[in-house]
């Protein structure tokens, strides 16, 4: 078929329909791009505000650290909380008091950061301290990037004690000697309280009396206490002297009780020093520092560091020595005998010795002997002074090869200069049992034996614990 003859077919049997063409102008693409620009700022943002919502959700509160109360409180109640606000945030805080099921609101701090203040019944209305278990709670709120709060609590357990103790002698007719001893019968309530005697600045803590059998005597009354205590060398004659007794939320009474204190005169000596005994001594009790990790390391002239081992090595010695007094017996472990009084030496010094040092024609120091130096033949046989618990046997500064001794409720003796031992720490010793045998070792100029009692770590005059006048009417008497 001729393409004339076709077109006209096709026409007539089916029309063409209308095309319609749209032109968009280069105004209009402008347009549509800017509404999906903003359109997608729009979602970016309001995706960022979410995450920044949620990531907000993860910081961790404010750090509430609650260093008082403690375990224990009286009717006031110290409060000293720390507050520390991540990113610099500022933080509310705010603190309740909770007891016997009953929530009270007693401070609000907007601030943070340190908080102190005392909580009294006076801190809130209607709240009521009674004694008993009681809680302590801490709320902070900071707010991060300004859109969302984050809160922390901290909660502490406090135990009220609204009873305070009370403290009342028992005991008559205490006298004390400069550098002396002594002991006293108290009453002290409630049970768990602190108590003893307070020379001055110094504790003596007291004991239970039921550890002080002696000759048959017993003690079944519970609040009675027993306390060893000292006036020290170093101490004014007219040191104030109180019973004490402080319970665990730090609430204490004082007690007045009858005393006599008696000034004792010192002796004054010289000691000159030679080459001969500082080559000894100085090298040897340096080498045991090392051995047992003293924290001593002296530099100089052997003479400077003698002068040193006699004055700051003796001080850490003696610190080590008062530290063994947390180890003692709540029992009088002695039994009230007297002491061993050595009766067999030659005193070469006495206790309160207050020693010049002398090397070359110069003062090079002063130190003060707190002890009987005691001499009989080389290698003597030491002999416990009474019965107790070895705490001590071992190499110890300028007292040489050393034995401590606890005879109980803060009651010791010490043994220095020793060349061997025959005991070891934790053994029980009988009165009169051999420990060791005398010797050169420490500071000592010649063979003998240091010996000192100590109370509560306090060395004082052994010559009272070798007298049994001493020990029945300042101990025995009182405790009959």
């Amino acid at each position: 078929m001729l393409l004339g003859q076709i077109l006209p077919t096709l026409v007539d049997e089916k029309p063409v329909g209308r095309i319609t063409v749209d032109v968009t102008t280069a105004a209009d693409v402008g347009t549509i791009t800017s509404m999906r620009k903003l359109t997608l700022v729009v979602v970016v943002v309001v995706l960022g505000a979410v995450g920044a919502y949620v990531s907000a959700g993860t910081v961790a509160g404010p750090a509430i650290v609650i260093a008082a109360p403690g375990p224990f409180a009286g009717a006031d109640i110290p409060l000293d909380v720390m507050v520390d606000a991540a990113n610099g945030m500022p933080a509310a805080v705010q603190v309740d008091f909770e007891q016997n099921g009953v929530r009270t609101h007693v401070f609000s701090s907007q601030t943070g950061g340190a908080i102190t203040a005392t909580i009294t019944r006076d801190s809130a209305p209607g709240l009521n301290i009674q004694s008993g278990p009681a809680r302590i709670i801490v709320t902070a709120r900071g707010r991060v990037w300004r859109i969302r709060n984050v809160d922390s609590e901290a909660v502490v357990d406090v135990h009220i004690r609204l009873e305070k103790p009370r403290v009342s002698v028992v005991s008559t007719k205490h006298y004390v000697n400069l550098g002396g001893s002594e002991m006293i019968v108290y009453r002290a309530t409630p049970s768990d309280v602190v108590s003893g005697v307070r020379v001055g600045e110094l504790e003596y803590p007291g004991y239970p009396a039921a550890g002080a059998t002696v000759a048959g005597t017993a003690f079944s009354d519970p609040d009675l206490r027993i306390a060893f205590f000292a006036l020290r060398y170093d101490q004014d004659v007219n040191t104030p002297m109180r019973l004490f007794a402080r319970d665990p939320a730090g609430q204490e009474a004082t007690g007045e009780f009858d005393h006599l204190a008696f000034a004792k005169p010192f002796k004054r000596s010289t000691i000159t020093l030679d080459d001969r005994f500082i080559d000894r001594v100085v090298p040897a009790i340096l080498a045991g520092a090392t051995a047992n990790a003293e924290a001593f390391r002296p530099t100089g002239s052997l003479v400077e560091q003698y002068v040193a081992i006699n004055s700051e090595f003796r001080t850490l010695n003696n610190a080590q020595i008062s530290a063994l007094s947390a180890q003692t017996s709540p029992e009088l472990l002695w039994g009230g005998q007297v002491f061993h009084p050595f009766t067999n030496t030659k005193v070469e010094a006495a206790f309160a010795d207050f020693r010049t040092y002398r090397y070359g024609g110069q003062d090079v120091d002063h130190q003060v002997h707190l002890g009987f130096d005691l001499a009989s033949f080389a290698n003597t046989p030491i002999l416990a002074a009474n019965r107790g618990t070895v705490l001590w046997a071992a190499e110890l500064g300028i007292y040489g090869n050393c034995v401590i001794i606890d005879h109980g409720m803060g009651v010791q003796s010490l043994y220095g200069h020793l060349s061997s031992f025959a005991v070891q720490a934790g053994a029980m010793v009988d009165k009169d049992q051999e420990i060791g045998k005398s010797g050169v070792t420490g500071l000592a100029g010649g063979d003998h034996l240091h010996f000192t009692m100590l109370v509560n770590g306090h060395m004082v005059n052994p010559i009272e614990w070798w007298d049994s006048h001493w020990i029945a009417d300042r101990i025995l008497r009182k405790l009959k």
